[in-house]
């Protein structure tokens, strides 16, 4: 079984039957998010490396023991974390996601969709895992194609709504299927609130396009979307942010549950300190 993901620097990673077999040259060297989670202090294959094996050994990553269940927050906004929330009090009614060992998932369960994508980051490509198949399966997931475990958000988009969902969350990478997406809202009485994810490198033509048709955006260490004025940011150093009203509800809705103190204040947006931002932004 082959499973490639882009993570940590999106620094690309090769897992077969478990085990690391390849890891490429970071583009970033430092974020502010792995040194706070995870102590490293510079991006390196080999930290790279050692963070993947964490996620198999600890997660279960790319095995027949995946965990999906009992995933705390692993950061107050994340892309997961804020589908759970919207699912939980009816913002969303469904989601369309990813999963190492199954491709693209669509479900209505709050638990899986935080236990599939908190420690996710850019899967590229995955090959079908019977048993982790079967544990989405056991918590009403559906799996969008059980032999090849491919990722297509806009097949799941698509599947969704025909399933009759009307407020379907879609994770995107890219910029060409989050306009496919919103087109797909002429064809079905439906809204898809677009996230954009893994946005790390995209060219500055592709970050204006993607802003267009998404709802909220992860910045991840991307130049040019943090030259957007959104809505609503959260987060200063790898913020999410919100470029319309429906995105800028549900990261608000999201605001409930997180722990920690906040403050809401009124100021001019994006608010990134220097000090604070992924080296380097590209």
């Amino acid at each position: 079984m082959r499973h490639v993901m882009e993570m940590v620097g999106k620094t690309r990673v090769v897992v077969e039957d478990g085990m690391v077999v390849d890891v490429s040259a970071p583009e970033v060297t430092w974020c502010p998010l792995f040194e706070k989670a995870r102590g490293i202090i510079e991006i390196n294959p080999d930290e790279v490396k050692k963070n993947m094996e964490f996620r198999i050994q600890t997660f279960g990553f790319f095995t027949p023991k995946r965990q999906l269940d009992g995933f705390e927050d692993f950061v107050g906004f994340g892309a997961s974390e804020t589908m759970m929330s919207g699912l939980l009090h009816g913002i969303i009614d469904a989601s369309v996601s990813v999963c190492d060992g199954a491709g693209t998932v669509i479900t209505a369960n709050p638990s899986l969709v935080q236990g599939m994508g908190a420690r996710m980051s850019g899967l590229v490509y995955t090959e079908p895992i019977p048993e982790i198949i079967q544990k989405i399966k056991d918590r009403d997931g559906l799996v969008l194609d059980e032999k090849t475990a491919t990722i297509d958000p806009y097949l799941g988009a698509q599947k969704a709504a025909e399933l009759g969902f009307k407020k379907i969350a879609v994770t995107v990478a890219d910029a060409k299927t989050a306009e496919r997406i919103r087109q797909l809202q002429d064809d079905y009485p439906v809204y898809f609130m677009i996230i954009a994810v893994h946005t790390t490198g995209l060219s500055c033509a592709e970050s204006e396009k993607i802003a267009q048709f998404s709802d909220i955006i992860t910045l991840c260490a991307s130049k040019y979307l943090r030259t957007i004025k959104p809505l609503l940011q959260v987060g200063t150093s790898v913020p999410l942010i919100a470029v319309t009203q429906k995105g800028r509800e549900l990261l608000l809705e999201r605001a409930k549950y997180v722990k920690s103190p906040l403050l809401v204040n009124t100021m001019p947006l994006p608010y990134l300190p220097e000090q604070k931002q992924p080296r380097d932004l590209i």
